[in-house]
């Protein structure tokens, strides 16, 4: 959970402070601040957020690395169109945006085998007519969501994985 709120945070911070700035830096209500700097060649974002638990980083990006933890992979075929990685002292992840031609559905099945493998126990799993999500966490602590729509013939999905070390 601390995974999933970090992620959410710093995200959030960056909605509300990056524009059509370069860099700059946001300040939260509750006390966090996060620097960001935007690569005007690549629109990669990097960012720091410092919390009271300590210092958070953030890089963004259509061509920064996929290493997703906990042997996660990208479906087959799959193209990647953005990736998030997240760091701290005590977690990391990843939120990875892609496009396939294959279903919602066999994309669900796909990691719903994957986080079981990793010891993900799935307790959420909603459906709608274009739309598949599901999601869970793990004993130790490991968090992880899949949504995955379909839209013009194809499906666009966010993979969202993250471990904590204890």
């Amino acid at each position: 959970m601390a995974v999933r709120l970090a992620m959410v945070g710093m995200a959030a911070l960056l909605l509300a402070g990056c524009g059509s700035e370069g860099s700059g830096t946001v300040e939260g209500e509750d006390g966090t601040v996060a620097h960001y700097k935007v690569d005007e060649a690549s629109g990669e974002v990097n960012a720091t957020l410092e919390t009271a638990d300590g210092t958070a980083t953030m890089r963004s990006g259509a061509d920064v690395p996929v290493e997703l933890p906990r042997g996660f992979t990208i479906y087959p075929g799959a193209k990647v169109t953005t990736n998030t990685v997240f760091e701290q002292a005590d977690a990391n992840g990843a939120l990875v945006t892609m496009e396939s031609d294959a279903s919602p559905e066999e994309m669900v099945a796909f990691y719903r085998k994957q986080a079981e493998a990793a010891g993900v126990e799935i307790g959420l799993n909603m459906n709608t007519d274009t739309m598949q999500m599901i999601g869970g966490d793990a004993p130790d602590g490991a968090t992880f969501s899949f949504t995955a729509t379909r839209k013009d013939g194809g499906t666009t999905a966010q993979l969202m994985v993250g471990e904590a070390f204890r």
